[in-house]
């Protein structure tokens, strides 16, 4: 057999056995949060026409797109983000709905990362937004939700840093920077290239406590005390605004009990154009990137055809997972631990044991023994995996022959103690 048919391409990865049932167990923990919260489901497609993501809507770049033609000839693209698709929907399926849309999902996206990146091409997301709801009440409430979700996962050191982009984008527009220089610039402070932020204001005149700011941008960051005092050296009416925002929802944060996983960021700018407001990000030690990220954007949904404020996020699980197993934290989980192995003359007894077995909540195989393979090869192939206990029927089916595989400890039952009746 050619072994490149056993390989992987590059960016994805097959996951199995007890890592799977990890992964799993952490969605349906972080999706429980969500449903209590009063978010219900939503799934899209795998794949939309390609101008659902373009430049003005989308968080990736055309290169990096997984693209791919229907037969007629249309644009596709594997979804590299759930927001403009859930946007989407929104515009559909929930035009005249009046009150807050909570809606929340788990998928794959696919970003066609270059290699030297180290990136996964293909991610797990799950996440969660409110559509139709301007408000440092829905702000925070988003915020909240990562927590206790990175709580019920068991996660416990981790910082949520919010950030402002009007308070940037303020500062940008008065300064008079067109839409490159902008760009450029916000480059520079994401990175905190002090030096190139220095060179970039030096060359353009703008007011000289509008210069300080943008030049003072890439250290802004730590407690809202800190950005608070920003306050006495501006007077750009968006800038003090989205310090407002940010107070009071530190201040609801409070209410919520998890103010203490909350740092700021003036300096956290994010490349995704959609965002209007305040985007954060959550990090945490063991993974060298954010596993979450999110913010308002309040303009993308009028691209669909619907004027309505929004928020959320996307928490990136395959991150979550590296953060988990490098801290040592362990996942609960419930793998099957049982097989009924069976000689072909009792067939039926087996499946009446296995069948009393799983009534009675118990995860079970049932294993039709080859008349060629012994029991000691099921015994040692078995071991390998998450199977523990083996009990076996021979032929006459009247007793249970049960092994502790992982200890080596075996005793025989009569058949009629597991299941009564017979």
């Amino acid at each position: 057999m050619d072994n490149q048919l056993l390989h992987t391409p590059e960016g994805v990865r097959d996951i199995y056995r007890e890592e799977c049932l990890k992964k799993i167990a952490v969605q349906d923990g972080i999706k429980k949060v969500f449903h209590l919260f009063g978010y219900e489901d939503i799934e899209t497609p795998t794949f939309e026409f390609f101008d659902i993501f373009n430049k003005e809507r989308g968080s990736v770049t055309t290169q990096e797109m997984f693209k791919l033609f229907d037969r007629d000839n249309n644009t596709l693209v594997l979804r590299p983000d759930m927001t403009p698709a859930i946007a989407r929907c929104v515009a559909k399926y929930f035009m005249d709905s009046q009150a807050p849309l909570r809606l929340c999902y788990r998928a794959r996206t696919f970003i066609n990362n270059s290699s030297y990146q180290g990136r996964l091409k293909e991610t797990t997301q799950t996440g969660a937004e409110m559509i139709g709801e301007d408000s440092p009440e829905a702000d925070a409430e988003m915020i909240a939700m990562v927590v206790t979700a990175l709580k019920s996962a068991g996660l416990k050191e981790f910082q949520v840093e919010l950030g402002q982009v009007e308070f940037f984008r303020g500062l940008a527009d008065e300064a008079g920077l067109d839409e490159e220089a902008q760009e450029e610039l916000r480059e520079l402070i994401e990175n905190k290239n002090f030096f190139g932020v220095e060179e970039l204001l030096e060359e353009r005149p703008m007011r000289p406590e509008v210069k300080e700011l943008l030049s003072r941008l890439p250290q802004l960051f730590g407690s809202l005390t800190d950005i608070s005092q920003l306050r006495a050296l501006t007077d750009n009416e968006r800038a003090l605004k989205a310090i407002d925002r940010l107070e009071k929802v530190q201040e609801i944060l409070k209410a919520y009990g998890v103010s203490d996983y909350i740092s700021y960021d003036l300096g956290m700018l994010s490349k995704y154009k959609y965002y209007t407001g305040i985007i954060f990000k959550a990090y945490t030690y063991g993974t060298g990137d954010y596993i979450v990220t999110g913010g308002r954007y309040d303009k993308l949904l009028v691209q669909f055809g619907t004027d309505r404020p929004a928020v959320g996020f996307a928490i990136v699980i395959d991150r979550l997972l590296q953060a988990l197993s490098r801290q040592k934290i362990q996942i609960p989980i419930t793998p099957v631990t049982t097989a009924v192995l069976y000689e072909p003359a009792s067939w039926e007894k087996a499946i009446r044991l296995a069948s009393h077995l799983r009534e009675n909540g118990m995860g079970v195989q049932a294993i039709r023994k080859d008349p060629k393979k012994s029991v000691e090869t099921y015994r040692v192939s078995l071991k390998e995996g998450p199977i523990r206990n083996l009990l076996f029927l021979d032929e006459a089916g009247d007793t249970v022959h049960y092994t502790d595989i992982r200890e080596g400890i075996s005793h025989d039952i009569p058949y009629s103690e597991y299941v009564k009746g017979e």
